[in-house]
């Protein structure tokens, strides 16, 4: 259990694709990890980059609906803090959810930047779940190191992307950008669980790993 610890979750606001569908976040990718650090006794404060609601990719939830279980949860999408009132010294971790809209406000984000940047110099478990690790695109060490090279990691694969025929409304293939910053990437078949650990950073592949990229980021925070 823990000592009071704080973790901060960043979640996209989203933006609308080319062919119309608004890419939000993956609701279980939220919900799920946030349910585990609850329960292990973790104080979680979510913020978005731009503030207010962060909105749910209705092709994450079930028949359009948000699960009851679930509705508590997702209730604190709908005002979130912005990023920039974060200060990175009042963490022990951050988590960055996935969904097609991290592709696009993520990466543009300079103070997510610097916050990985800083989680990732002074040592403190980052944590990621598919398509989560667009956030990692652009931040780098205090040398200009990209966060990510020569770590072990996972995302959304583009063979994943291709299955969801999305590959051409993304602004880049996420797989193939975090292989370019140097990161040691590990694909498993398309939707099985798959969870990386390097060090306390610890990514998912897709939505069926988000309940273990949440155990395992506990773990790096009891360790």
């Amino acid at each position: 259990m823990t000592d009071n610890k704080r973790i901060l979750m960043v979640v996209t606001n989203g933006q609308e694709m080319s062919n119309g569908h608004y890419a939000g976040i993956w609701l279980s990718e939220f919900a799920e990890p946030y349910e585990e650090l609850r329960a292990n006794g973790y104080e979680v404060s979510v913020v978005s980059p731009e503030g207010g609601e962060s909105r749910i990719d209705n092709n994450s939830l079930e028949d359009g609906e948000i699960p009851a279980g679930w509705r508590e949860i997702a209730d604190l999408l709908r005002n979130t803090e912005a990023i920039d009132t974060v200060n990175a010294e009042d963490y022990d971790g951050i988590f960055l959810p996935g969904g097609h809209g991290t592709m696009f406000d993520f990466p543009e984000n300079a103070k997510l930047r610097s916050l990985l940047g800083n989680f990732a110099e002074d040592g403190k478990s980052i944590g990621a779940v598919c398509h989560g690790p667009a956030g990692f695109v652009g931040a780098t060490l205090n040398d200009g190191t990209p966060i990510v090279k020569d770590k072990t990691i996972t995302a959304f694969t583009d063979s994943e992307e291709r299955g969801v025929q999305l590959e051409n409304e993304v602004p880049f293939m996420l797989e193939s950008k975090l292989r370019e910053l140097g990161a040691s990437f590990v694909a498993a078949d398309d939707w099985a669980e798959n969870t990386q650990a390097d060090g306390k950073l610890v990514t998912g592949q897709n939505p069926q790993s988000s309940v273990s990229v949440a155990r395992q980021l506990v773990n790096t925070l009891e360790g």
